[in-house]
């Protein structure tokens, strides 16, 4: 069964920076696309990034400039380095991955959902 693991969410400053991994396993591919997106209390969920089976990746406007999506084949992980947080960023963020290779800005192409990790930006 495929499983999809978050972590390194947490409590920071604005200006701040933070790294979350997405651990996956039972993936049909190790060349899957995947992608994090996020939602707000109230709000809709949000795309954030996503990264092709070869690596490249595209970033939502909201985002762009401040946060880098990369990913280890080898290991099955994905990571998002968040840098030059602002408190708009405060949500739970989400690891996603589909049965392609082609990633994709909307939530519902994708086939497998992590539980979400908790961030919070202090202003």
């Amino acid at each position: 069964q495929v499983q999809l693991v978050e972590s390194g969410g947490g409590l920071v400053q604005g200006g701040g920076s933070l790294r979350l991994s997405c651990a996956a396993s039972g993936l049909p591919s190790s060349i899957s696309a995947m992608a994090w997106f996020r939602q707000a209390p109230g709000k809709e969920r949000e795309f954030v990034a996503f990264i092709n089976g070869n690596g490249i990746t595209f970033s939502g406007d909201s985002v762009k400039g401040r946060f880098t999506v990369s990913r280890d084949n080898a290991k099955n992980t994905m990571s998002l380095q968040m840098d030059s947080l602002k408190p708009e960023d405060t949500a739970v963020y989400y690891c996603a991955a589909r049965t392609g290779f082609w990633g994709s800005r909307n939530s519902r192409d994708y086939n497998y959902w992590g539980q979400g990790t908790q961030v919070t930006i202090s202003s």
